[in-house]
């Protein structure tokens, strides 16, 4: 399971290297598989209607409510991997 986390941490480093920057969809989705990797099922209160980026990032993690973090971890690993081509 540590090769795992390692893989995810080197994985988030990584992510802020990028050749170029992804599209906002993959965005979400980046942020979605890192924070329920990192911290399990969303939590806290939905951001408020004119937050429109906060609720598009609470939305996408809580799209991933109830998945296996290491699942998550997995999903965010391989999102990188093909987006460094």
């Amino acid at each position: 399971m540590s090769d795992l986390n390692d893989a995810f941490e080197a994985a988030a480093v990584r992510a802020k290297q990028l050749p170029s920057k992804p599209d906002n969809d993959t965005l979400l989705k980046l942020y979605a598989f890192y924070k329920q990797g990192s911290s399990g099922d969303v939590s806290g209160d939905k951001p408020g209607f004119f937050d429109f980026v906060g609720v598009a990032k609470y939305d996408a993690w809580e799209q991933l409510k109830g998945s296996n973090q290491d699942e998550a971890r997995q999903n965010y690993i391989d999102l990188i991997d093909s987006l460094e081509g």
